[in-house]
């Protein structure tokens, strides 16, 4: 099985899907603020509906694109540490489809291979008062 984490967004978003790329089932809700708190509890929850574990994940494969810096970095902050500790792949893909591109993704991801996100701009830092 592959966890699929989406975190762009205020919404974000949790799939399981099989290796061939079918969604088993998903989970959305407003994260928000919360992402962080929240991200780890819902993956479990959703595993447990499941009938799943987290050993039964193969790989994790995180939304990595346009979006929010912290919700993208939170995501992939998460997915590299599953995968590190349960010594699964992890992947990331990206654009309007990038459900459909997990089967290639998973096909092609190496162990012990990290990902980092892709941002669709440049960081607008500002100094403290």
């Amino acid at each position: 099985m592959i966890l699929a984490i989406k975190t762009d967004a205020n919404e974000a978003e949790l799939y399981i899907l099989k290796e061939s790329g079918m969604v088993i089932d998903k989970y959305q809700w407003k994260a928000g603020r919360q992402l962080a708190d929240t991200l780890l509890p819902k993956i479990k929850n959703l595993l447990k509906k499941n009938s799943l574990d987290f050993k039964n994940l193969s790989g994790v494969c995180v939304f990595s694109g346009e979006g929010s810096f912290t919700g993208l970095r939170i995501g992939t902050s998460l997915s590299n540490a599953l995968a590190y500790s349960l010594d699964i792949k992890v992947f990331k893909t990206k654009g309007k489809d990038w459900l459909s591109q997990i089967p290639h993704g998973f096909k092609n991801a190496k162990s012990n291979e990290w990902v980092i996100p892709d941002y669709d701009r440049e960081p607008n830092i500002t100094k403290p008062n």
